[in-house]
């Protein structure tokens, strides 16, 4: 971990309590490759042999998106799903409905013309929202299993964190 990127772990957020569960979330957060959900988060944390309640986790969550230290993103049940947001700000993502896998897209298009339409309308600080979701070629080869491609495969849900060299997939509980 670089200089920069220790120095984003040590708080959540401006005038934020700083606890060690907190700190403890947000390291775990920084961990993980993909988009997970805060149960999955804390399975993770429980499993490392730290205690931290949901609640915690949630607000902890909360508190770093209200921040811009991440990015969120809705699963197919309307869940959210978070990840650390990269030093260049915000992104889009095109996520794997059936693994989870994400990948950065690039949405300069949509950054513009919902900068226009804020100049347009007359509206000030324009947020918008897009979810992108595909199959990723990984699990292509089961798209024709059924309705959905990912009834035949194992879940493996958003929230493959890398935790000291190994990869592990991070289970909502």
């Amino acid at each position: 971990m670089s200089g920069a990127e220790a120095g984003r772990t040590d708080t959540v957020e401006p005038g934020a309590r700083r606890t060690r569960q907190r700190t403890a979330v947000l390291q775990a957060l920084v961990g993980c490759r993909d988009f997970i959900s805060a149960q999955a988060l804390r399975a993770l944390l429980a499993e490392a042999g730290v205690s931290v309640g949901l609640s915690t986790v949630y607000r902890t969550l909360r508190d770093l998106a209200r921040a811009g230290r991440v990015d969120v993103v809705r699963d197919e049940t309307g869940g959210r799903l978070y990840r650390e947001r990269p030093e260049g700000g915000h992104r889009h993502y095109l996520i794997c409905r059936c693994c989870g896998r994400s990948r950065a897209v690039d949405t300069d298009v949509v950054e513009e013309w919902a900068d226009r339409l804020g100049e347009h309308t007359g509206f000030t600080d324009v947020e918008h929202t897009l979810e992108l979701t595909g199959v990723c070629s990984g699990c292509a080869p089961f798209a024709g299993q059924g309705e959905s491609p990912c009834r035949s495969l194992p879940q493996i849900p958003a929230g493959h964190c890398t935790e000291g060299g190994r990869t592990t997939a991070a289970r909502p509980r």
